[in-house]
């Protein structure tokens, strides 16, 4: 019992509940009253799967992350991960970006946002005190490029959008000087300017054109986001009820289940729903940014905070994207969008974060004590 007592001290119930309660809402968005539905079976099993996995990552103390080479061998691995994965995976929607393992598919761009997160924590948390060199910002970025290119080219714009910004918000937690933001600007409008003359593919350019004008080809390029709109429009103010979404239930909206789960769900459950989606979001945001705050040491500050960076970058992308006011990346929204792999990686990194809270209280407690 005092064992069991040890790894739940600590435990954010708020951070869990809310992250919970959004994986059921993103369950029942899948429910159907017109006919069984496969995807909302297979979440099922999923959700227990990442529960089971969050339980398991309570277990390590992670202060072996700090020090050693952990998070750099996992990047390495994330890095050969994504290399295999242009080999050997598997082609859905135009992306080589998963391993089709048969009972399910794994997909290393998620596995590789969560390593990202840990080696720049441990990279800036060694060198809080010499982020004004501009040195070390290259250096940052040249570990984020390395699997930004790699996801990038399979394509999956999304999480190599997801993957920038994880990089971009850490070296603003980690402190960076007024020019050297500006030349990181520079140089990533150079990258782009570069990226759409020789690496941007002809769908990937309508995408942004459709962006900027969405309903100029709504029976073509601009379908989906055209149909999203209709979506969250018309679930009005109550929404038309759980399994009566008939954009999503009679297929007029594409991918409901996953990019486009939030149009889904707005519909069903209207600006009242939308609403407690947000907040449910705020809480996970809030207790994120709260740990972060207390964390132990820097590293579990960074770690943290690159977290609530990586939830808060799918969750804008995302919902951006299913209101028109951002380009279609195929990105999920956490711990709701229907699928093993990024609900996997989501519930193991709240697992981490909150053992890190364990120790957290105790060195509080002993200070405590101390005083």
């Amino acid at each position: 019992m005092s064992f069991v007592r040890n790894i739940f001290s600590g435990f954010d119930f708020w951070l869990f509940g809310a992250a919970f309660v959004l994986s059921l809402l993103g369950l029942s968005t899948m429910y159907t009253f017109q006919s069984e539905s496969g995807f909302f079976d297979r979440q099922i099993l999923w959700i227990g799967v990442a529960l089971v996995a969050m339980l398991f990552a309570l277990l390590p103390d992670y202060r072996f992350l700090r020090s050693g080479n952990t998070a750099f061998m996992a990047y390495v691995g994330a890095v050969v991960l994504l290399v295999l994965v242009l080999v050997f995976g598997e082609v859905t929607l135009g992306a080589q970006s998963r391993f089709d393992l048969g009972f399910f598919s794994f997909q290393p761009a998620e596995f590789a946002k969560l390593v990202l997160i840990a080696l720049l924590a441990k990279y800036f948390s060694k060198r809080h005190e010499m982020i004004g060199d501009f040195k070390h910002i290259l250096i940052s970025g040249l570990y984020a490029f390395v699997i930004f290119a790699l996801v990038f080219i399979q394509p999956d714009f999304g999480s190599a959008l997801i993957i920038f910004s994880i990089w971009f918000g850490m070296i603003l937690i980690a402190g960076i000087r007024l020019r050297h933001l500006l030349m990181v600007f520079l140089l990533g409008a150079m990258s782009f300017g570069a990226m759409w003359n020789f690496v941007l593919l002809d769908y990937q350019k309508e995408r942004i054109g459709t962006f900027i004008n969405p309903l100029a080809d709504i029976q073509g390029s601009g379908y989906n986001v055209y149909q999203s709109i209709i979506a969250v429009g018309s679930g009005q103010v109550w929404g038309k009820g759980v399994g009566y979404g008939t954009q999503s239930k009679m297929e007029f909206l594409p991918e409901h289940e996953t990019d486009f789960i939030f149009a889904a769900f707005a519909e069903e459950w209207g600006l009242v729903g939308a609403s407690v989606l947000f907040a449910l979001f705020g809480i996970v945001v809030w207790r994120l940014v709260s740990l972060a705050i207390h964390g132990a040491s820097n590293f579990e500050r960074l770690f943290t905070s690159g977290v609530a960076i990586m939830i808060i970058a799918h969750f804008t992308v995302h919902v951006g994207m299913n209101v028109g006011l951002l380009p279609v990346t195929g990105l999920t929204i956490p711990f709701m969008s229907y699928g093993g792999t990024h609900l996997l990686v989501e519930f193991i990194a709240l697992g981490i974060v909150i053992a890190m809270n364990r120790y957290t209280m105790t060195r509080y407690k002993s200070e405590d004590i101390i005083l």
